[in-house]
């Protein structure tokens, strides 16, 4: 028992770091930005590309996450991948501070963000891969995807927070340099930990075959075919995919039309992840037995509802209306911004309760660059549509169309809702089969009312068990 309790102590250590640091990410971000704004002269929808093309490595996470789990290093297969990943980011993002203060092309910059990206994208996929492992105990069961989640929102809350200071006392180079330390601070840490005093259970091939690549890759390819994984999966991806974001422009129209400062923009990225910590801290306390299906629709609904929040911004309503610009995006903006990623906490709870032991880091890696691709997409149809709408660097005029177009397409994925998977609806359907009887008929007939209700307890109490 004591050994177990050490497990999780340490399971709680390495991953509530390690969700600080990725969540701490913002800072060296928020820095980059303004260093391609200031510094390099680029225009909004350029901005914007480099934005989205350095999440490129996010979209291989599948790879990732099946190697992870198929490919051991002494006898470990997730520790060490936390701690090359860290190195990467550690390296890249030295390597841009230092290069920053010569004249570094856009070239060299974008490639150096990739790599960090790349880093980054291990450390995640290892991470989950944990969670997911770890969450099947019942010393952290229900709790760790929470806890994971308010490490990362505290990481990007002092992130933000820390950037806009830095960024106005010092530079944006500044931001780099301290996340390039702190990530090889990560790697200095992570190598200390072996991977078994993590008492993490056995990873086997959930086909009960061997652990190699090709077997895991077969494993993965057999739960994805199963409808309430795949569905639920691609309801996520398209809801984000087909929103056209217009953060570029929003980032140029706030900083160089309203004239809005860095500490104030860093400011109001930290009521965002304030947002995110509280997030998690009610989800685990009064949401984590509510289905996800309604959970995530009414956050998709809220996220149209500040769209159009923002088109009125934009038009000056709340302008007129004594509401000053500076208020509006200190308490709005950053809200905004985080609650396309509010999905991701019960949508992460309902893999995990769906995922079969041996498959989490592939599946959970899977999950993650859905939703990195998604945003990727999002962002380049962004591009597109500013485009479309004639916003540049001097005319904005055009924006608040573009925000009417984003709103409308919020909206419609709350048209298939149903395929994200109901698990006290999937309980009903295994207990109707059971009975031989549809549900009309299964609420007709008295024979199966009492091993209905004795099937009924026993299977929703399974799947809501976190």
């Amino acid at each position: 028992m004591s050994s177990d309790g050490g497990g999780s102590r340490r399971i709680r250590w390495l991953l509530g770091f390690g969700f600080f640091v990725q969540g701490f990410r913002g800072f060296p971000w928020l820095g980059a930005n303004f260093f391609l704004t200031d510094e390099l002269r680029v225009n909004p929808s350029v901005l914007q590309l480099l934005q989205n093309s350095a999440n490129l490595p996010m979209v291989a996470k599948p790879i990732y996450g099946v190697v992870s789990d198929a490919v051991y290093f002494f006898g470990q297969h997730r520790v060490p991948y936390i701690a090359f990943g860290a190195l990467l980011q550690a390296v890249s993002w030295l390597a841009i501070a230092f290069l920053a203060r010569s004249n570094v092309s856009i070239l060299a910059l974008s490639l150096y963000l990739l790599l960090s990206n790349l880093g980054a994208s291990v450390v995640e996929v290892a991470n989950d891969a944990i969670v997911a492992e770890a969450g099947k105990q019942k010393s952290l069961s229900g709790e760790l995807p929470s806890f994971v989640w308010m490490a990362s929102s505290l990481g990007g809350i002092l992130g933000n927070l820390l950037g806009g200071i830095a960024i106005k006392t010092f530079s944006s180079q500044s931001t780099f340099l301290v996340f390039g330390l702190l990530a090889l601070l990560q790697f200095l840490v992570t190598i200390t930990i072996r991977e078994k005093s993590l008492n993490l259970p056995e990873n086997h091939s959930p086909s009960g075959g061997g652990g190699g690549i090709k077997s895991h890759v077969s494993d993965l390819s057999r739960v994805l075919r199963k409808p309430e994984i795949s569905y639920s999966i691609a309801w996520m991806a398209l809801s984000t995919a087909l929103v056209p974001v217009l953060t570029g422009t929003m980032f140029f129209y706030q900083t160089k039309i309203l004239n809005i400062d860095a500490s104030l923009l860093g400011i109001s990225k930290v009521v965002g992840q304030v947002a995110m910590l509280l997030w998690g801290v009610v989800y685990n306390r009064w949401l984590k037995t509510t289905s996800p299906r309604k959970l995530i629709a009414a956050i998709q609904g809220t996220i149209a509802v500040f769209v159009v929040s923002d088109l009125l911004f934009v038009r000056g309503v709340y302008r007129d209306l004594g509401v000053a610009d500076s208020v509006y995006v200190l308490f709005v903006s950053g809200i905004l911004e985080t609650l396309f990623y509010f999905k991701n906490l019960p949508f992460t709870v309902l893999m995990t309760r769906l995922c079969p032991r041996g498959c989490e880091g592939s599946l959970m890696a899977f999950v993650m660059s859905a939703i990195a691709l998604a945003f990727i997409v999002s962002g380049y149809l962004g591009i597109v549509l500013a485009s479309f709408v004639e916003v540049t660097v001097d005319d904005h005029s055009g924006f608040a169309g573009g925000l009417a177009v984003e709103a409308v397409c919020v909206v419609v994925p709350l048209v298939f809702t149903s395929w994200i998977y109901d698990e006290k609806e999937g309980a009903e359907e295994k207990i109707c089969r059971f009975c031989h009887l549809g549900r009309k008929q299964r609420k007709d007939n008295n024979r199966c009312s009492q091993k209905y209700e004795t099937f009924k307890i026993i299977l929703l109490q399974e799947s809501t068990r976190v």
